[in-house]
């Protein structure tokens, strides 16, 4: 792995979204792979010292996820991810919000749509997320949002490079 791997990460209030670029060591099926199978999703998908636990995923179009990051108090904080649409390898999308313990959505949500682009043998990840309101985008930022994902992409590209062997 370089230590010159991309990874840029840019709020635009004034579109409500937030993109993150980001460049694995990692062959692009396998990169995909880590964001739509659960039992790798769970590997990474939490900053320490919180986990991440799927209940259950259809990784399909009109599919979802529900899922939980679990504190180490065992306060847990749960989502669901509705996936919109599905290009293998190369594109998904998903209407994210935060729900209750039994599924309930708690609205407004966003709109994430991840773009993965083989580069001989190293992969780039570019992810755009539209927040249907400034304010609850504001308030996620507010929130340590940046600071997470930040982390737990860290956690992916190790998991990716111990993979791959790269």
């Amino acid at each position: 792995m370089t230590n010159e791997s991309l990874f840029d990460f840019t709020v635009d209030k004034t579109k409500q979204t937030v993109t993150v670029d980001m460049e694995f060591d990692a062959d692009i099926s396998l990169v995909w792979d880590a964001f739509t199978k659960p039992e790798i999703l769970d590997q990474w998908y939490a900053p320490k010292p919180w986990m991440c636990k799927t209940k259950h995923m259809n990784f399909e179009v009109g599919g979802r996820r529900f899922y939980a990051m679990v504190g180490p108090d065992g306060q847990e904080k749960w989502a669901v991810q509705k996936y919109t649409s599905i290009t293998p390898k190369t594109n998904f999308k998903f209407f994210n919000t935060f729900a209750d313990k039994d599924e309930n959505l708690q609205l407004p949500g966003s709109d994430w749509d991840l773009n993965f682009i083989d580069q001989n043998g190293r992969t780039k990840v570019s992810i755009n997320i539209y927040n249907e309101s400034l304010e609850r985008m504001e308030r996620l930022m507010a929130t340590g949002f940046k600071e997470g994902f930040t982390i737990t992409l860290g956690y992916l590209r190790a998991l990716l490079a111990s993979q791959s062997g790269k």
